[in-house]
């Protein structure tokens, strides 16, 4: 099986000015599509070769495991915006279940961001639901993605700095923040 590089559900230019065009351009065109050029080349001749994504990076490890990870992680990460919001909040039953386990949305909020700000180095912070019903929040370091710990991943933000140094420099916590105004809860709550 060959991958492909996933076409956005969107113009580059949708997500302005939360992601620029041009960090769009240089994330997906140039990351994601250098993952899976590697990911193709590595799996080649490979039991690897015919696997499901998501079940390689249940498996594998090394440079299979960082590449179909950062291709997984991606995929989540791009089909789940939409063009910004004012005051964008959750809806349906996410929107409950926030509030039921969370408290609130700004509780929720406040917790990913913090997890999110806090997470040393390169890496993700997802909310995923547990095989009971229950949301977690987790940092995920480099390629590493819930589905490792039986989890199912809802939403994610990169928190890798080429996902958001050309708009936002240094200033994860800008950046973490202004994503929600493009978060696409028609798709979080499709992943339910």
């Amino acid at each position: 099986m060959k991958y492909q590089l996933i076409q956005l559900p969107y113009e580059a230019n949708a997500l302005e000015p939360v992601i620029s065009k041009e960090t769009i351009a240089f994330h997906h065109g140039k990351h994601l599509q250098g993952y899976v050029n590697n990911l193709n080349a590595a799996i080649e001749g490979t039991k690897y070769e015919d696997m499901p994504l998501e079940e390689i990076v249940k498996t594998a490890d090394g440079g299979v495991f960082n590449n179909a990870g950062q291709i997984l992680n991606h995929n989540l990460y791009f089909t789940q915006f939409c063009a910004p919001k004012v005051d964008n909040q959750p809806t349906g039953v996410i929107a409950q279940w926030i509030d039921q386990q969370f408290g609130s949305f700004d509780a929720f909020k406040e917790e990913f961001a913090k997890k999110g700000a806090t997470l040393f180095g390169s890496g993700w912070v997802w909310l995923s639901v547990d095989k009971d019903g229950k949301l977690v929040i987790t940092q995920e370091p480099n390629a590493n993605n819930p589905v490792q710990r039986g989890l199912r991943p809802l939403l994610t933000f990169d928190v890798w700095e080429h996902a958001y140094y050309l708009d936002y420099q240094n200033r994860r916590p800008d950046h973490l923040a202004a994503l929600w105004q493009i978060v696409d809860w028609d798709v979080v709550n499709g992943r339910l």
